[in-house]
């Protein structure tokens, strides 16, 4: 099997370096078969300028107008190609960025408009329940949404401590990322399923999966901020005892609300309880519910939350390079992707998994999903709502994405905002690299208890 994925992410790089959320997974078309495999390079240049520019150019890289600049000079050439050559594609595309940027967006205001203010005891229990309600909120209010929602209170009841780095760490793995496995809003490769065919209660499925992974890493933060609390220096656990401010919650009697409408138009307005295509009426409700929030939350709301759409614009400009450079890898990748020897459940959970850490996991999930639909169903297989996915494979191309999404800062959007956020607090974060180690000496082992125990 070890070897089946390093020939899988070795052999195929060039095309499974793809990308970030769209498109034409289910497009069935004979171009597929002619591509030459250089239509993959302005995707894979568009993953590594992600990846690289922040680090090389910081400075540069900071403005969106930038990031804009790069997206257009990779994506516009392969736009103007395939708009000639198969503009079914085009539009296909152009409409599932739209329904992701918008989901995503509505969920950046509302959640937004939310303000918790606290500042309890820092006990290990007390943080190892900020993380539990962190990984249930994730799957109902998105990752972005839940991390942006709780870190600050979180950072607030742990500034009297001195050692809380590794509570950020396991915030990241948990509420960032792995919390966000239960339905298409908690992480937006999952959403990218919905928008292909994927039942909206299909996810709920995952709840053994979330369960055993989300429950092991609690036991094992406890455990290590136990230990850490016995290191605390006096001064520091007086002060945390006598600094208590009560927990206080402000826009939440409107915008819990629009959340819940969020969650109800993405659940039923949909091909299977509409009589005619969804959108854009989705997308005109998730668009509703959005400006009834940002109209009627009061501003100071938001400035207690530091709100800006710094973020949301940085999101929507760089997708934008990566739905419109990823279409002739997908379309290589469903006329071809059989070739590649990813074909077993543990395969396609590693394989999706592994990418999913360096190349931002909604791409990553959009490949593995059209490389799935290559493949043929296995006798006694199910075809997960005639999407032309096999079931188990569908739960290794979710499980991969989402978990190790939780690997590195660029492996799902809300990592780096949780690192800044937590930077801005003046605690110093380990580096990359630094983050990789606790990573993998905590997550690596977990997943391979996922491999034998669920796939």
């Amino acid at each position: 099997m070890r070897g089946r994925v390093l020939a899988s992410v070795t052999g195929g790089l060039a095309t499974l370096c793809a990308a970030d959320g769209a498109l034409a997974a289910g497009h069935d078309s004979p171009i597929g078969k002619e591509l030459s495999l250089l239509w993959v390079i302005p995707f894979a240049v568009m993953l590594l300028a992600i990846a690289v520019l922040p680090l090389a150019t910081e400075k540069w890289w900071h403005p969106n107008r930038n990031k804009l600049i790069v997206s257009a000079i990779l994506g516009l050439p392969v736009i103007g190609l395939f708009l000639y050559m198969d503009h079914h594609a085009v539009l296909h595309t152009g409409e599932e960025y739209i329904s992701f940027i918008i989901l995503l967006g509505a969920l950046f205001v509302i959640s937004g408009g939310i303000v918790v203010q606290t500042d309890l005891r820092a006990t290990p229990l007390v943080n190892t329940g900020f993380l539990a309600l962190g990984s249930v909120l994730a799957s109902f209010m998105g990752t972005t949404g839940a991390a942006m929602l709780l870190i600050r209170p979180l950072l607030e009841t742990n500034s009297q401590r001195t050692k809380t780095i590794h509570t950020v760490i396991f915030f990241t793995f948990l509420v960032a990322n792995i919390g966000g496995c239960l339905t298409p809003l908690g992480d937006p490769p999952l959403f990218m399923g919905y928008l292909k065919g994927i039942p909206f209660e299909w996810t709920f499925g995952l709840i053994p999966e979330w369960g055993a992974v989300v429950g092991v890493l609690l036991v094992i933060y406890f455990v290590i901020d136990t230990l850490m609390y016995t290191r605390e220096p006096l001064a520091a656990l007086e002060a945390d005892k006598l600094e208590i401010k009560p927990t206080r919650i402000v826009g939440a009697w409107l915008n819990v609300p629009l959340l819940a409408g969020v969650v109800l138009s993405v659940a039923f307005l949909n091909e299977n309880y509409l009589p005619f295509k969804a959108f854009p009426l989705r997308e005109s409700a998730l668009i509703a519910l959005a400006l009834v929030s940002w109209f009627g939350t009061r501003r100071e709301y938001r400035q207690l939350n530091k709100f800006t759409f710094y973020p949301i614009v940085e999101v929507a400009v760089l997708f934008a390079g990566i739905f419109a450079t990823m279409i002739p890898a997908i379309l290589i990748l469903n006329a071809r992707g059989a070739e590649l020897g990813v074909d077993s459940p543990a395969s396609f959970f590693w394989a999706t998994g592994s990418l999913s850490s360096f190349l931002d996991n909604t791409p990553t999930y959009v490949v593995f999903f059209a490389l799935a639909q290559s493949l043929p169903i296995a006798d006694g297989g199910v075809d997960v709502a005639g999407t032309g996915v096999e079931l188990s494979l569908l739960r290794a191309i979710s499980l991969g994405a989402v978990f190790m999404g939780a690997m590195t800062y660029i492996g799902n959007a809300p990592n780096f905002m949780v690192k800044s956020i937590a930077e801005e607090r003046k605690l110093k974060m380990p580096s990359f690299f630094g983050y990789m180690l606790w990573s993998i000496a905590i997550l690596i082992p977990v997943f391979i208890g996922v491999t034998f125990l669920f796939l």
